[in-house]
């Protein structure tokens, strides 16, 4: 039932209090005293355990294939059982894993997890010698792959000191050397009994590599603390955003109906993994999985297996709302519609209101660094500041500081700093990146952040990607959230192109709405009627194709420049 909405501080009192479902303790964490959740699962074999409680219920779903939470749990089991007991792999070993979002990913790494081993997700995007560097780097002593990766990885592999080479989806069979996935999960015990080892929550667990737009990736070492922690931060988002909007909590061990989420984003990234498989797998979801993205796919999908939620990156959600074939599906299962991993323009809040009346939309912010969640917005929060990403959850401390790292005050504008059980330890085999980003504790987010004085965080832009015209300061996503509110802008990115004076001026790439008439006089008298004039962009180039991105959703703007230099 509705009734008065608590406060921010009053619903975190509540709900983190001693005895409460989201207790929070102080532990000391790499010597640093760190606020963490006493109640989060210590390992990822932990939490696979727990999934088996969800017995024949649909777990898994790729096109007409179907696996049951027992199903997937004795895959996992029995393939890490033959990582330990056939081919030696021991606590700290590195399991690679590159391919597609097909069903072999999460056994890959379930199983991997269970053996001990680090488990080294690649950008399935990623070249042959990218993929490579990946392999070189971490020191992988196994890899699981598709087809598409064995294939493009096949002049590097001769000189790769890899054990094994497992291969999924791969019908013209694999070459020599290489083992086939199916085969040997059809050799492996089968007695859903897995390796029996101890593991403690600040043992490592993770390297995902960063995006790497610029330079080398770099791989986030994280730990079982970080991963595991992330699901409760999930669940007291949504406990939080209930008690704000007014709302009851169910009491505790009410019968849940099952949730069903589409699968929008690539495993390999820390939202795909940590936020959306490890929390299908804790709590009992279904998780539906696309080849790739395709927006009408998705809808078509949403219908069938009765979505309660979907997402990924806004320009995810922005194709659907704007799909031919939104109006022609039934959509009512759908609960919940949220997004992160770029900007969200406040218009897509109104947009997502109007298409779905009875849907709460939230967004959050967090980096690979951060093991995904460290704020959250959602319901009523979200809506009255659509332009947040929403107050951090409590077991992070944010805090907004100058170029010489001194706190500033609620509403100024400095780098987002972040503490917590979330951050990584550091950058795998990289102690001098480690050191400049990471500081007792702190990650150095390289974002420009205010803090108003509720808490709700407002990530204003990259810190490099800055512009500053004439020695004015310019913050791409002020501009990008006015070319938003256009109707006739489906996306948006602002870029800086140099200028001999001014030392830069902004420009901004578009993509059109479907027949829509807009051009780039329009759009530019648009941008003007709400910004000064320093601000408008002296060039908008207009596309009706999709801006590019890379596998965690951002827009490439190093490669929009250079289309606007040439």
């Amino acid at each position: 039932m509705n009734r008065a909405v608590p406060s921010l501080a009053e619903v975190d009192t509540l709900l983190t209090g001693p005895g409460a479902p989201f207790e929070v303790e102080e532990r000391l964490i790499r010597g640093i005293p760190t606020r963490t959740w006493k109640n989060a699962p210590p390992s990822l074999p932990v939490v696979l355990d727990q999934s088996r409680a969800h017995g024949d219920a649909t777990f898994l779903v790729y096109e007409d294939e179907r696996t049951s939470f027992e199903d997937h749990y004795r895959r996992a089991a029995g393939l890490a059982r033959v990582m330990v007991e056939a081919w030696g792999v021991t606590k700290g070993d590195r399991v690679a894993i590159a391919m597609r979002n097909f069903p072999e990913w999460p056994v890959a790494f379930w199983a991997a997890a269970c053996a001990g081993a680090v488990v080294v997700p690649l950008n399935a995007w990623w070249k042959g010698e990218e993929l490579a560097y990946g392999l070189q780097d971490s020191g992988a002593k196994l890899l699981f792959c598709d087809a598409e990766r064995a294939y493009r990885l096949a002049p590097q592999l001769p000189g790769l000191d890899l054990a094994q080479v497992v291969v999924a989806r791969d019908e013209a069979g694999p070459v020599a050397g290489q083992l086939r996935f199916e085969e040997v999960l059809a050799a492996a015990p089968k007695d859903g009994v897995p390796p029996q080892l101890a593991l403690d929550p600040e043992d490592e667990a993770t390297v995902f590599y960063t995006s790497g737009t610029t330079g080398r990736p770099k791989g986030a070492l994280g730990t079982h603390r970080n991963i595991c922690g992330n699901l409760v931060s999930l669940a007291f988002a949504q406990a939080r955003g209930a008690l704000r909007s007014g709302l009851d909590l169910p009491p505790a061990g009410a019968p849940r109906p099952q949730t069903a989420q589409l699968l929008s984003v690539p495993f390999f990234h820390a939202t795909g993994c940590h936020s959306v498989l490890c929390a299908s797998t804790a709590f009992g979801g279904k998780l539906v999985m696309m080849y790739k993205w395709d927006p009408e796919r998705a809808l078509q999908l949403i219908e069938r297996e009765a979505i309660t939620s979907f997402g990924g990156v806004p320009s995810m959600v922005w194709q659907v709302l704007e799909s031919p074939d939104f109006a022609k599906r039934d959509l009512s299962s759908v609960k919940s519609v949220g997004y992160g991993g770029a900007p969200a323009p406040p218009e897509l809040v109104r947009r997502i209101k109007e298409a779905f009346p009875e849907v709460s939309p939230g967004n959050g912010y967090g980096l690979t660094e951060t093991s995904s969640v460290t704020t959250f917005n959602s319901g009523q929060d979200y809506e009255a500041h659509p332009d947040s990403v929403g107050p951090p959850v409590p077991v992070c401390e944010l805090q907004v500081v100058d170029p010489a790292g001194r706190p500033l005050a609620a509403g100024q504008v400095g780098e987002l700093w972040i503490k917590g059980p979330n951050v990584v330890k550091g950058y795998w085999g990289c102690p001098e990146a480690t050191a400049e980003t990471f500081s007792e504790g702190w990650l150095h987010s390289g974002d420009l952040a205010r803090i108003d004085e509720e808490g709700f965080v407002y990530i204003v832009d990259r810190a490099k990607d800055m512009l500053i015209r004439g020695g004015e300061n310019i913050y791409c996503v002020e501009v990008e959230d006015v070319l938003y509110k256009h109707p006739d802008v489906m996306d948006a990115a602002v870029v800086g192109l140099p200028h001999r004076v001014l030392g830069e001026e902004v420009a901004a790439v578009v993509q059109l709405v479907p027949e829509s008439s807009a051009d780039e006089a329009s759009l530019r008298e648009h941008v003007g009627r709400h910004l000064a004039v320093f601000k408008v962009p002296v060039r908008i180039a207009v596309r009706q194709e999709p801006l590019p991105r890379n596998a965690t959703g951002k827009i490439l703007k190093a490669q929009l420049k250079e289309e606007l230099l040439g």
